[in-house]
Protein backbone atom coordinates (compact mmCIF):
# COMPACT_ATOMS: atom_id res chain seq x y z
CA UNK A 1 0.00 0.00 0.00
CA UNK A 2 1.00 3.61 -0.42
CA UNK A 3 -0.20 7.11 0.54
CA UNK A 4 -0.59 9.21 -2.42
CA UNK A 5 -1.20 13.56 -2.18
CA UNK A 6 -0.72 16.41 -4.26
CA UNK A 7 1.54 19.34 -3.09
CA UNK A 8 0.77 22.94 -3.94
CA UNK A 9 3.62 25.87 -3.83
CA UNK A 10 4.84 28.63 -5.79
CA UNK A 11 7.48 29.50 -8.25
CA UNK A 12 7.97 33.19 -9.66
CA UNK A 13 4.29 33.89 -8.81
CA UNK A 14 3.40 30.76 -10.60
CA UNK A 15 1.28 28.05 -8.19
CA UNK A 16 2.47 24.62 -8.94
CA UNK A 17 1.10 21.69 -8.31
CA UNK A 18 3.24 18.34 -7.47
CA UNK A 19 2.25 14.61 -6.82
CA UNK A 20 3.77 12.57 -4.25
CA UNK A 21 3.62 9.26 -3.04
CA UNK A 22 5.25 7.01 -0.23
CA UNK A 23 4.70 3.85 1.72
CA UNK A 24 2.02 3.44 4.03
CA UNK A 25 4.16 4.12 6.91
CA UNK A 26 5.77 6.66 9.28
CA UNK A 27 9.17 6.16 8.88
CA UNK A 28 11.87 8.11 7.61
CA UNK A 29 12.75 7.33 4.05
CA UNK A 30 14.80 8.83 1.11
CA UNK A 31 13.21 10.76 -1.54
CA UNK A 32 13.36 10.79 -5.68
CA UNK A 33 12.09 13.35 -7.63
CA UNK A 34 10.84 12.87 -11.23
CA UNK A 35 11.15 15.80 -14.19
CA UNK A 36 8.39 15.51 -16.32
CA UNK A 37 8.51 15.71 -19.96
CA UNK A 38 8.11 18.59 -22.66
CA UNK A 39 3.96 18.29 -22.18
CA UNK A 40 4.21 18.77 -18.38
CA UNK A 41 3.17 16.58 -15.21
CA UNK A 42 1.16 13.99 -17.02
CA UNK A 43 0.17 11.02 -15.86
CA UNK A 44 3.14 8.79 -16.77
CA UNK A 45 5.68 10.34 -14.06
CA UNK A 46 2.74 10.02 -11.57
CA UNK A 47 3.05 6.27 -12.40
CA UNK A 48 6.81 6.48 -11.85
CA UNK A 49 5.86 8.25 -8.30
CA UNK A 50 4.40 5.29 -7.41
CA UNK A 51 6.58 2.51 -8.54
CA UNK A 52 9.54 4.49 -6.67
CA UNK A 53 7.28 4.05 -3.79
CA UNK A 54 6.69 0.85 -4.15
CA UNK A 55 10.46 0.85 -3.72
CA UNK A 56 10.36 2.29 -0.04
CA UNK A 57 10.52 5.77 -1.33
CA UNK A 58 9.00 8.87 -1.52
CA UNK A 59 8.24 9.62 -5.15
CA UNK A 60 7.91 13.17 -5.98
CA UNK A 61 7.08 14.52 -9.47
CA UNK A 62 7.63 17.81 -9.68
CA UNK A 63 5.51 20.97 -11.64
CA UNK A 64 7.29 23.21 -14.12
CA UNK A 65 4.48 24.65 -15.75
CA UNK A 66 1.98 25.31 -13.46
CA UNK A 67 -0.72 23.63 -11.32
CA UNK A 68 -2.84 21.78 -14.19
CA UNK A 69 -0.87 22.48 -17.10
CA UNK A 70 -0.59 20.16 -20.20
CA UNK A 71 0.57 20.29 -23.27
CA UNK A 72 -1.82 19.31 -25.96
CA UNK A 73 0.31 18.77 -29.11
CA UNK A 74 3.86 19.37 -29.79
CA UNK A 75 3.58 22.43 -31.23
CA UNK A 76 2.08 23.72 -27.46
CA UNK A 77 4.77 21.34 -25.77
CA UNK A 78 7.74 23.21 -27.60
CA UNK A 79 6.38 26.74 -26.43
CA UNK A 80 5.88 25.64 -22.90
CA UNK A 81 9.54 23.78 -22.65
CA UNK A 82 11.60 26.72 -24.46
CA UNK A 83 11.32 29.31 -21.95
CA UNK A 84 13.11 27.13 -19.89
CA UNK A 85 15.15 25.92 -22.75
CA UNK A 86 16.38 29.72 -23.29
CA UNK A 87 16.80 30.64 -19.27
CA UNK A 88 18.61 27.51 -17.74
CA UNK A 89 19.02 29.60 -14.85
CA UNK A 90 15.25 29.61 -14.66
CA UNK A 91 14.96 26.34 -15.06
CA UNK A 92 17.56 25.43 -12.88
CA UNK A 93 15.97 27.64 -9.51
CA UNK A 94 12.70 26.58 -10.64
CA UNK A 95 14.17 22.56 -9.91
CA UNK A 96 16.06 24.08 -6.55
CA UNK A 97 12.95 24.97 -5.17
CA UNK A 98 10.88 21.69 -6.03
CA UNK A 99 14.05 19.86 -4.31
CA UNK A 100 13.26 22.05 -1.43
CA UNK A 101 9.61 21.47 -1.05
CA UNK A 102 10.01 17.90 -1.36
CA UNK A 103 12.70 18.18 0.99
CA UNK A 104 10.27 19.44 3.75
CA UNK A 105 7.94 16.58 3.69
CA UNK A 106 7.24 15.28 6.88
CA UNK A 107 8.71 11.04 6.14
CA UNK A 108 11.06 12.88 4.33
CA UNK A 109 15.07 12.03 4.84
CA UNK A 110 16.46 15.55 4.21
CA UNK A 111 20.01 13.91 3.59
CA UNK A 112 19.36 11.43 0.72
CA UNK A 113 17.19 12.38 -2.16
CA UNK A 114 17.88 11.84 -5.89
CA UNK A 115 16.26 12.48 -8.84
CA UNK A 116 14.82 11.23 -12.47
CA UNK A 117 14.04 12.33 -15.09
CA UNK A 118 12.26 11.75 -18.86
CA UNK A 119 12.87 13.43 -21.67
CA UNK A 120 13.09 17.50 -21.54
CA UNK A 121 12.72 16.05 -17.49
CA UNK A 122 16.30 14.23 -18.57
CA UNK A 123 17.52 17.23 -19.01
CA UNK A 124 16.44 19.06 -15.57
CA UNK A 125 18.09 16.33 -13.40
CA UNK A 126 21.47 16.95 -15.16
CA UNK A 127 21.18 20.81 -14.22
CA UNK A 128 19.65 20.33 -10.74
CA UNK A 129 23.01 18.29 -10.28
CA UNK A 130 24.79 21.01 -11.35
CA UNK A 131 23.42 23.69 -9.33
CA UNK A 132 22.45 21.13 -6.19
CA UNK A 133 24.35 20.62 -3.04
CA UNK A 134 21.76 18.46 -1.47
CA UNK A 135 21.41 15.96 -4.72
CA UNK A 136 23.29 12.29 -4.00
CA UNK A 137 22.29 11.16 -7.60
CA UNK A 138 20.59 11.92 -10.87
CA UNK A 139 19.05 9.52 -13.51
CA UNK A 140 18.28 11.05 -17.04
CA UNK A 141 16.19 8.56 -19.02
CA UNK A 142 16.20 9.19 -22.70
CA UNK A 143 16.85 12.92 -22.19
CA UNK A 144 17.81 15.82 -23.89
CA UNK A 145 22.09 16.48 -23.44
CA UNK A 146 22.18 20.30 -24.27
CA UNK A 147 24.81 21.41 -21.90
CA UNK A 148 23.64 25.02 -20.36
CA UNK A 149 25.70 28.21 -20.78
CA UNK A 150 25.47 29.79 -17.66
CA UNK A 151 27.20 26.92 -15.50
CA UNK A 152 30.09 24.20 -15.79
CA UNK A 153 29.50 20.87 -13.83
CA UNK A 154 30.91 21.30 -10.50
CA UNK A 155 33.54 19.31 -9.01
CA UNK A 156 32.53 16.91 -6.06
CA UNK A 157 28.82 16.80 -7.55
CA UNK A 158 26.07 14.03 -8.03
CA UNK A 159 26.61 10.50 -9.34
CA UNK A 160 24.98 10.23 -12.79
CA UNK A 161 23.95 8.05 -14.32
CA UNK A 162 22.31 8.87 -18.16
CA UNK A 163 19.75 6.04 -20.31
CA UNK A 164 20.71 6.80 -23.56
CA UNK A 165 18.64 5.45 -27.30
CA UNK A 166 21.81 4.97 -29.58
CA UNK A 167 19.63 6.37 -32.07
CA UNK A 168 17.84 9.01 -30.46
CA UNK A 169 17.38 11.84 -33.32
CA UNK A 170 16.38 14.90 -30.40
CA UNK A 171 19.93 14.55 -29.45
CA UNK A 172 22.67 16.43 -31.89
CA UNK A 173 25.80 15.43 -33.26
CA UNK A 174 28.42 16.05 -30.74
CA UNK A 175 26.24 16.31 -27.57
CA UNK A 176 27.00 13.41 -26.03
CA UNK A 177 30.96 13.78 -26.33
CA UNK A 178 30.52 17.23 -24.58
CA UNK A 179 28.58 16.12 -21.86
CA UNK A 180 30.87 13.24 -21.13
CA UNK A 181 33.50 15.32 -21.51
CA UNK A 182 32.37 17.80 -19.03
CA UNK A 183 31.25 14.95 -16.37
CA UNK A 184 34.51 13.72 -16.85
CA UNK A 185 36.54 16.96 -16.47
CA UNK A 186 34.55 17.52 -13.36
CA UNK A 187 35.61 14.35 -11.69
CA UNK A 188 31.75 13.10 -11.85
CA UNK A 189 31.08 9.69 -10.68
CA UNK A 190 29.52 8.66 -14.12
CA UNK A 191 27.63 6.12 -15.92
CA UNK A 192 26.39 6.51 -19.84
CA UNK A 193 24.19 3.39 -20.80
CA UNK A 194 23.29 3.30 -24.45
CA UNK A 195 20.72 1.11 -25.51
CA UNK A 196 21.22 0.22 -29.51
CA UNK A 197 18.35 0.36 -31.98
CA UNK A 198 16.56 2.42 -29.62
CA UNK A 199 15.25 5.79 -30.31
CA UNK A 200 13.90 8.75 -28.04
CA UNK A 201 10.79 7.99 -25.26
CA UNK A 202 11.82 4.14 -25.56
CA UNK A 203 10.38 4.18 -21.62
CA UNK A 204 6.67 5.40 -22.83
CA UNK A 205 4.38 2.91 -23.88
CA UNK A 206 2.45 5.30 -25.83
CA UNK A 207 5.14 6.71 -28.41
CA UNK A 208 4.72 5.67 -31.62
CA UNK A 209 5.78 8.21 -33.58
CA UNK A 210 8.78 6.75 -36.07
CA UNK A 211 8.98 9.85 -37.78
CA UNK A 212 9.87 12.14 -34.71
CA UNK A 213 12.07 9.66 -33.16
CA UNK A 214 9.80 8.39 -30.50
CA UNK A 215 9.37 4.86 -30.10
CA UNK A 216 8.51 2.51 -27.18
CA UNK A 217 10.84 -0.61 -26.43
CA UNK A 218 9.56 -3.00 -24.15
CA UNK A 219 13.43 -4.31 -23.86
CA UNK A 220 15.02 -0.71 -23.16
CA UNK A 221 12.25 0.24 -20.45
CA UNK A 222 12.52 -2.93 -18.60
CA UNK A 223 16.70 -2.71 -18.81
CA UNK A 224 16.67 0.67 -17.31
CA UNK A 225 14.23 0.69 -14.47
CA UNK A 226 16.72 -2.04 -13.57
CA UNK A 227 19.63 0.04 -13.76
CA UNK A 228 17.81 2.26 -11.61
CA UNK A 229 16.91 0.48 -9.45
CA UNK A 230 20.26 -0.67 -8.72
CA UNK A 231 21.51 3.12 -9.03
CA UNK A 232 19.04 3.99 -6.45
CA UNK A 233 19.74 0.92 -3.63
CA UNK A 234 23.97 2.07 -3.99
CA UNK A 235 23.34 5.90 -3.76
CA UNK A 236 21.59 5.31 -0.98
CA UNK A 237 23.48 2.58 1.07
CA UNK A 238 26.32 4.96 1.06
CA UNK A 239 25.19 8.01 2.35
Amino acid sequence: MIRESSVDYEFDGRALEAFAARPDHDEVVPVVLIAHMWAGRVPFVDDVARRIAQMGYVGFALDLYGKGVIAKDKEECEKRMQPFMKDRALLQNSLLRAQKVALSMSGVDPVRCAAIGYCFGGLCVQDLARVSDRLLGAVSFHGLLTLPANIAWPENSARMLILHGHDDPLVADGEEAALKKQMSEADVDWQFMSFGNTVHAFTNPVANDPEFGTVYSARADRRSWGYLRQFLEEIFADS
